[in-house]
Protein backbone atom coordinates (compact mmCIF):
# COMPACT_ATOMS: atom_id res chain seq x y z
CA UNK A 1 0.00 0.00 0.00
CA UNK A 2 2.13 2.86 -1.37
CA UNK A 3 -0.01 5.57 0.23
CA UNK A 4 -0.38 3.75 3.55
CA UNK A 5 -3.98 3.66 4.70
CA UNK A 6 -4.81 7.06 3.24
CA UNK A 7 -8.24 6.74 1.67
CA UNK A 8 -8.66 3.14 2.89
CA UNK A 9 -11.54 1.67 4.87
CA UNK A 10 -10.34 0.06 8.08
CA UNK A 11 -12.05 -2.37 10.47
CA UNK A 12 -10.51 -3.20 13.86
CA UNK A 13 -11.89 -5.82 16.26
CA UNK A 14 -11.21 -5.60 19.97
CA UNK A 15 -11.00 -1.87 19.30
CA UNK A 16 -12.19 -0.41 22.59
CA UNK A 17 -8.92 -0.47 24.50
CA UNK A 18 -5.28 -1.50 24.47
CA UNK A 19 -3.65 -2.16 21.13
CA UNK A 20 -7.03 -2.26 19.38
CA UNK A 21 -7.62 1.38 20.21
CA UNK A 22 -4.07 2.18 19.08
CA UNK A 23 -4.76 0.67 15.64
CA UNK A 24 -7.89 2.82 15.43
CA UNK A 25 -5.90 5.91 16.38
CA UNK A 26 -3.22 5.12 13.83
CA UNK A 27 -5.71 4.65 11.01
CA UNK A 28 -7.40 7.95 11.83
CA UNK A 29 -4.13 9.86 12.08
CA UNK A 30 -2.87 8.49 8.77
CA UNK A 31 -5.85 9.55 6.70
CA UNK A 32 -8.13 6.53 6.42
CA UNK A 33 -11.41 7.31 4.70
CA UNK A 34 -13.40 5.17 7.14
CA UNK A 35 -12.59 3.54 10.48
CA UNK A 36 -14.94 0.99 12.02
CA UNK A 37 -14.42 -0.21 15.59
CA UNK A 38 -15.94 -3.49 16.82
CA UNK A 39 -15.85 -4.68 20.42
CA UNK A 40 -17.98 -6.61 22.89
CA UNK A 41 -17.46 -3.97 25.61
CA UNK A 42 -20.16 -1.37 25.02
CA UNK A 43 -18.99 1.00 27.77
CA UNK A 44 -15.39 1.23 26.60
CA UNK A 45 -16.47 1.33 22.98
CA UNK A 46 -18.52 4.42 23.79
CA UNK A 47 -15.34 6.13 24.94
CA UNK A 48 -14.18 6.26 21.31
CA UNK A 49 -16.71 9.03 20.63
CA UNK A 50 -14.29 11.72 21.79
CA UNK A 51 -11.55 10.34 19.57
CA UNK A 52 -13.82 10.13 16.53
CA UNK A 53 -14.95 13.72 17.08
CA UNK A 54 -11.41 14.93 16.36
CA UNK A 55 -11.67 13.54 12.81
CA UNK A 56 -14.93 14.93 11.39
CA UNK A 57 -13.84 14.18 7.83
CA UNK A 58 -13.55 10.45 8.46
CA UNK A 59 -16.52 8.09 8.37
CA UNK A 60 -16.44 6.36 11.76
CA UNK A 61 -18.56 3.81 13.58
CA UNK A 62 -18.42 1.91 16.87
CA UNK A 63 -20.41 -1.30 17.00
CA UNK A 64 -20.96 -3.73 19.85
CA UNK A 65 -20.24 -7.19 18.41
CA UNK A 66 -19.62 -10.61 19.90
CA UNK A 67 -17.36 -11.91 17.16
CA UNK A 68 -17.89 -15.50 18.30
CA UNK A 69 -21.56 -15.19 17.32
CA UNK A 70 -22.02 -15.78 13.59
CA UNK A 71 -25.34 -13.94 13.46
CA UNK A 72 -23.92 -10.94 15.32
CA UNK A 73 -21.00 -10.74 12.90
CA UNK A 74 -23.32 -11.00 9.90
CA UNK A 75 -25.57 -8.24 11.25
CA UNK A 76 -22.64 -5.94 12.03
CA UNK A 77 -21.10 -6.51 8.61
CA UNK A 78 -24.44 -5.79 6.93
CA UNK A 79 -24.40 -2.43 8.71
CA UNK A 80 -21.13 -1.34 7.11
CA UNK A 81 -21.14 0.89 4.01
CA UNK A 82 -21.28 -0.82 0.65
CA UNK A 83 -17.70 0.24 -0.13
CA UNK A 84 -16.54 -2.54 2.16
CA UNK A 85 -13.27 -2.98 4.04
CA UNK A 86 -9.71 -2.58 2.74
CA UNK A 87 -7.83 -3.27 5.97
CA UNK A 88 -8.98 -5.73 8.64
CA UNK A 89 -7.14 -5.99 11.95
CA UNK A 90 -8.20 -9.14 13.83
CA UNK A 91 -7.12 -7.88 17.22
CA UNK A 92 -9.88 -9.19 19.52
CA UNK A 93 -8.83 -11.91 21.93
CA UNK A 94 -9.28 -13.17 25.47
CA UNK A 95 -7.26 -15.07 28.06
CA UNK A 96 -8.93 -16.77 31.01
CA UNK A 97 -7.19 -17.66 34.28
CA UNK A 98 -3.92 -19.47 34.84
CA UNK A 99 -5.32 -22.84 35.85
CA UNK A 100 -3.78 -26.15 35.01
CA UNK A 101 -5.67 -27.48 32.00
CA UNK A 102 -7.59 -30.20 33.84
CA UNK A 103 -8.72 -27.69 36.48
CA UNK A 104 -9.98 -25.06 34.03
CA UNK A 105 -13.69 -24.36 33.64
CA UNK A 106 -15.17 -25.81 30.46
CA UNK A 107 -16.91 -22.48 29.79
CA UNK A 108 -13.53 -20.71 29.83
CA UNK A 109 -12.03 -23.25 27.44
CA UNK A 110 -14.95 -22.86 25.04
CA UNK A 111 -14.91 -19.06 25.18
CA UNK A 112 -11.17 -18.94 24.50
CA UNK A 113 -11.47 -21.03 21.36
CA UNK A 114 -14.66 -19.30 20.24
CA UNK A 115 -13.31 -15.75 20.46
CA UNK A 116 -9.67 -16.29 19.54
CA UNK A 117 -10.16 -18.73 16.67
CA UNK A 118 -13.74 -18.81 15.40
CA UNK A 119 -14.20 -15.06 15.92
CA UNK A 120 -11.30 -14.16 13.65
CA UNK A 121 -12.54 -16.65 11.06
CA UNK A 122 -16.08 -15.29 11.06
CA UNK A 123 -15.03 -11.66 10.69
CA UNK A 124 -12.52 -12.44 7.95
CA UNK A 125 -15.02 -14.64 6.13
CA UNK A 126 -17.41 -11.68 6.07
CA UNK A 127 -14.97 -9.15 4.60
CA UNK A 128 -12.71 -11.30 2.42
CA UNK A 129 -15.02 -11.92 -0.58
CA UNK A 130 -15.35 -8.17 -1.09
CA UNK A 131 -11.60 -7.70 -0.84
CA UNK A 132 -11.11 -10.35 -3.50
CA UNK A 133 -13.74 -8.94 -5.85
CA UNK A 134 -12.72 -5.27 -5.68
CA UNK A 135 -9.15 -6.00 -6.78
CA UNK A 136 -7.75 -3.00 -4.93
CA UNK A 137 -4.89 -3.44 -2.42
CA UNK A 138 -6.20 -4.98 0.79
CA UNK A 139 -4.78 -6.28 4.05
CA UNK A 140 -5.81 -8.82 6.69
CA UNK A 141 -3.85 -8.73 9.95
CA UNK A 142 -4.35 -11.40 12.61
CA UNK A 143 -2.85 -11.08 16.08
CA UNK A 144 -1.71 -14.54 17.18
CA UNK A 145 0.90 -14.94 19.93
CA UNK A 146 4.33 -16.29 20.70
CA UNK A 147 2.35 -18.85 22.70
CA UNK A 148 1.47 -20.42 19.34
CA UNK A 149 5.12 -21.39 18.90
CA UNK A 150 6.08 -22.97 22.23
CA UNK A 151 4.48 -24.96 25.05
CA UNK A 152 3.44 -22.67 27.89
CA UNK A 153 2.01 -24.18 31.11
CA UNK A 154 -1.07 -22.57 32.67
CA UNK A 155 -2.24 -21.22 29.34
CA UNK A 156 -2.86 -24.43 27.40
CA UNK A 157 -6.20 -23.34 25.93
CA UNK A 158 -4.88 -19.89 25.03
CA UNK A 159 -1.80 -21.41 23.39
CA UNK A 160 -4.02 -23.82 21.47
CA UNK A 161 -6.26 -20.99 20.30
CA UNK A 162 -3.33 -18.91 19.10
CA UNK A 163 -1.68 -21.86 17.37
CA UNK A 164 -4.99 -22.53 15.66
CA UNK A 165 -5.60 -18.98 14.53
CA UNK A 166 -1.99 -18.64 13.36
CA UNK A 167 -2.14 -21.80 11.27
CA UNK A 168 -5.48 -20.68 9.82
CA UNK A 169 -4.16 -17.20 9.01
CA UNK A 170 -1.03 -18.47 7.28
CA UNK A 171 -3.10 -21.01 5.34
CA UNK A 172 -5.44 -18.27 4.09
CA UNK A 173 -2.40 -16.28 2.97
CA UNK A 174 -1.24 -19.16 0.80
CA UNK A 175 -4.76 -19.81 -0.49
CA UNK A 176 -5.07 -16.21 -1.67
CA UNK A 177 -1.69 -16.31 -3.41
CA UNK A 178 -2.41 -19.62 -5.14
CA UNK A 179 -5.86 -18.41 -6.23
CA UNK A 180 -4.36 -15.35 -7.93
CA UNK A 181 -5.51 -12.78 -5.37
CA UNK A 182 -2.11 -11.39 -4.40
CA UNK A 183 -3.62 -7.92 -3.97
CA UNK A 184 -4.93 -9.19 -0.60
CA UNK A 185 -1.95 -9.57 1.73
CA UNK A 186 -2.22 -11.49 5.01
CA UNK A 187 0.03 -10.77 8.01
CA UNK A 188 0.18 -13.05 11.06
CA UNK A 189 1.58 -11.52 14.25
CA UNK A 190 3.40 -13.39 17.02
CA UNK A 191 3.99 -11.03 19.97
CA UNK A 192 5.27 -12.09 23.36
CA UNK A 193 3.65 -10.63 26.49
CA UNK A 194 2.50 -7.04 25.93
CA UNK A 195 1.99 -4.57 28.78
CA UNK A 196 -1.65 -3.74 28.09
CA UNK A 197 -2.95 -5.28 31.32
CA UNK A 198 -4.29 -8.36 29.58
CA UNK A 199 -1.33 -10.36 30.91
CA UNK A 200 -0.87 -8.55 34.20
CA UNK A 201 1.32 -10.60 36.54
CA UNK A 202 2.94 -12.63 33.78
CA UNK A 203 6.74 -12.55 33.75
CA UNK A 204 8.66 -12.15 30.52
CA UNK A 205 11.06 -15.06 29.87
CA UNK A 206 14.80 -14.47 29.84
CA UNK A 207 15.81 -12.22 26.89
CA UNK A 208 12.12 -11.70 26.11
CA UNK A 209 10.93 -8.70 28.11
CA UNK A 210 7.30 -7.69 28.37
CA UNK A 211 6.85 -5.42 25.34
CA UNK A 212 5.32 -1.96 25.29
CA UNK A 213 2.17 -1.91 23.13
CA UNK A 214 3.45 1.01 21.05
CA UNK A 215 6.38 -1.14 19.91
CA UNK A 216 4.10 -3.96 18.79
CA UNK A 217 1.61 -1.65 17.05
CA UNK A 218 4.40 0.10 15.16
CA UNK A 219 5.95 -3.18 14.01
CA UNK A 220 2.58 -4.58 12.98
CA UNK A 221 1.61 -1.44 11.09
CA UNK A 222 4.84 -1.38 9.09
CA UNK A 223 4.56 -5.06 8.24
CA UNK A 224 0.90 -4.68 7.28
CA UNK A 225 1.63 -1.84 4.87
CA UNK A 226 4.52 -3.77 3.32
CA UNK A 227 2.43 -6.94 3.07
CA UNK A 228 4.92 -9.03 5.05
CA UNK A 229 3.63 -12.50 5.98
CA UNK A 230 4.75 -12.59 9.63
CA UNK A 231 5.80 -10.35 12.50
CA UNK A 232 7.56 -11.63 15.63
CA UNK A 233 8.04 -9.18 18.51
CA UNK A 234 10.55 -9.08 20.14
CA UNK A 235 13.10 -10.76 17.89
CA UNK A 236 13.78 -13.43 20.53
CA UNK A 237 10.41 -14.96 19.63
CA UNK A 238 11.97 -16.07 16.35
CA UNK A 239 14.82 -17.67 18.29
CA UNK A 240 12.33 -19.73 20.28
CA UNK A 241 10.69 -20.91 17.07
CA UNK A 242 14.03 -21.99 15.60
CA UNK A 243 15.13 -23.78 18.77
CA UNK A 244 11.89 -25.71 19.02
CA UNK A 245 12.30 -26.84 15.43
CA UNK A 246 15.88 -27.98 15.95
CA UNK A 247 15.91 -29.52 19.42
CA UNK A 248 14.33 -32.79 20.61
CA UNK A 249 11.38 -32.23 22.91
CA UNK A 250 13.21 -32.99 26.16
CA UNK A 251 16.16 -30.79 25.19
CA UNK A 252 13.80 -27.96 24.32
CA UNK A 253 12.01 -28.40 27.66
CA UNK A 254 15.35 -27.97 29.40
CA UNK A 255 16.24 -24.84 27.44
CA UNK A 256 12.80 -23.23 27.56
CA UNK A 257 11.91 -24.31 31.07
CA UNK A 258 15.12 -23.93 33.02
CA UNK A 259 17.30 -21.57 31.00
CA UNK A 260 14.78 -19.13 29.53
CA UNK A 261 12.10 -19.71 32.22
CA UNK A 262 9.28 -19.76 29.67
CA UNK A 263 7.42 -22.49 31.51
CA UNK A 264 7.10 -20.42 34.70
CA UNK A 265 6.08 -17.17 33.04
CA UNK A 266 2.37 -17.53 33.90
CA UNK A 267 2.78 -18.63 37.52
CA UNK A 268 1.84 -15.20 38.95
CA UNK A 269 -0.59 -14.19 36.20
CA UNK A 270 -3.63 -12.21 37.35
CA UNK A 271 -4.85 -10.65 34.11
CA UNK A 272 -7.07 -7.66 33.54
CA UNK A 273 -10.15 -7.41 35.81
CA UNK A 274 -13.36 -8.19 33.93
Amino acid sequence: MDDGVRGARVLVTGAAQGMGRMYVERALAEGAAAVHAWDADSARLGELAGLFARYPGVLTSATVVDIADADAVADAFAGLPAEGVDVLVNNAGIVRGNDLFWEAEVADLAATIAVNVLGAMLVTRAVLPGMVERRRPARVVTIASAAALTPNPRMAAYAASKAGVASWSESVRVELERAGHAHVKVTTVYPSYVSTGMFAGARGPLLTPVVEPEVVVGAVWRAMLAGRPTVMVPSSVRTAKVLRGLLPARAYDLVAGRLFRVYGSMDAFTGRPE
